[in-house]
């Protein structure tokens, strides 16, 4: 039974005294649960350090947006895994389909970066996802398997165990449309069996595949009841307390 995991993308929202509120509400209200979930909760870089004391003593663990896959280096404006991992990071979010659209990323790229993760003892939650133009084209499993394959290309089977893989539809994203909970089934399946191909159906029953894309706690239930959907990737619903708690729940 694959444990569910929710994870919460602040993107480039919450200062030093917003982190430590939002994480301070979660905690009171997560604290007082017995969860059969994992959470993990992904600010900016500016406040993964106050992120990390700010969640101790709780179930809550500490997740970055994104990563270089230099260790360092002239890279102005990167941060490398040593460095995540020195805030307290066990993980770190890469190929966001932000990332890829606005800054260009490629699927070489992503995989670099999950090398260097990998190697760096940080767990990669590894996005990808169609736009609405390839959705409206067909295309949406040839653009996903073309991701994963060339995302996880010469990533062991041992390594998979750690990697947590998010689809997210970019139409969905910030947009307040959702994928039908058969919708994100059937992608998210289309996903396992590619694994399963690639690896082995133990690789691919072991394999955690969250659904991201406008979740919010009135959806979360149905979209989490799906067979191979195993938590979400939360986007502006985890930037209120009460909001990504609920989804939690849901979980």
């Amino acid at each position: 039974m694959r444990r569910k995991i929710i994870a919460g993308n602040w993107k480039m929202f919450n200062n030093l005294s917003e982190t430590v509120k939002l994480i301070d509400e979660l905690k009171a209200k997560i604290n007082n649960e017995a969860l059969n979930c994992d959470v993990i909760v992904c600010p900016p870089f500016t406040s993964l350090e106050t992120a990390d004391r700010t969640i101790k003593g709780s179930v809550i663990k500490l997740g970055s947006q994104n990563m270089y896959f230099e260790e360092n280096g002239a890279y102005t404006g990167e941060i490398s895994a040593s460095m995540l991992k020195s805030t307290g990071c066990e993980f770190v979010i890469l190929g966001h389909s932000e990332r890829r659209t606005i800054f260009k990323e490629s699927n070489e790229l992503i995989n670099k970066k999950i090398k260097k993760a990998l190697a760096s003892g940080l767990k990669p939650i590894f996005c990808i996802g169609e736009t609405l133009q390839e959705r409206e084209e067909g295309i949406t499993e040839k653009v996903v398997k073309t991701q994963v394959v060339n995302g996880l290309k010469d990533i062991s089977a041992d390594d998979m165990g750690k990697i947590i893989v998010a689809y997210e539809p970019v139409w969905a994203i910030g947009t307040g449309k959702t994928a039908t909970p058969d919708q994100a089934q059937e992608v998210h399946s289309v996903i396992r069996n590619l694994i399963a191909e690639l690896y082995s159906k133990e690789v691919a029953g072991n394999l955690v595949i969250q659904y991201g894309g406008s979740v919010k706690p009135d959806n979360a239930a149905q979209l989490l009841s799906q067979p191979d959907i195993d938590g979400a990737l939360v986007g502006g619903a985890c930037l209120k307390a009460d909001s990504f708690f609920a989804i939690i729940k849901a979980a």
